[in-house]
């Protein structure tokens, strides 16, 4: 079974999905009792995109608590700062374009791009991992080549 190495915040996202999937698979099997209630199943379609529902449902509180069963949480005491890592947040300049960006080092289960978490799985998030500051870092993106320097890590 492979560690899943996520944020405190990360975890507590997924228990919140967890228990958001769980009321829902409540309403869900209720929503399927009343619709056994009204007869004849092979033409109620609300039974059936109930059903679908239900079952997406077990499929999601499935992998959520998988996900849970494998999460250990960052410590970020225990890590060498100086360096990127998963939690860390940094800072970079891309040298072709001159402009900076800040990325959130995250687990591929947390990652969001638009709020600027980036999967250490990702092509720069693995570009990044392990460097320091004034380290250049080279990502292949589908763009081509990023190169980075990596201005500042902070938690």
């Amino acid at each position: 079974m492979d560690r899943l190495h996520m944020s405190a915040e990360g975890l507590d996202k997924l228990k919140a999905e967890l228990q958001e999937c769980r009321s829902r698979s409540r309403v869900v099997a209720d929503a399927i009792e009343k619709a056994r209630d009204m007869g004849d199943l092979r033409e109620n379609a609300d039974y059936h995109a109930a059903k679908e529902e239900q079952a997406m449902l077990a499929a999601r509180i499935k992998d959520i608590e998988d996900k849970i069963a494998r999460a250990v949480i960052v410590d970020h005491d225990a890590i060498d700062a100086t360096k990127a890592y998963l939690g860390a947040t940094v800072r970079v300049l891309n040298t072709k374009t001159n402009r900076e960006n800040t990325y959130v080092l995250v687990s591929s289960v947390e990652a969001d791009a638009t709020s600027g978490k980036i999967s250490v799985r990702s092509p720069v998030g693995e570009a990044l991992l392990g460097k320091s500051v004034g380290d250049m870092a080279v990502a292949r993106v589908p763009a081509g080549v990023l190169e980075m320097e990596i201005l500042e890590i902070s938690r």
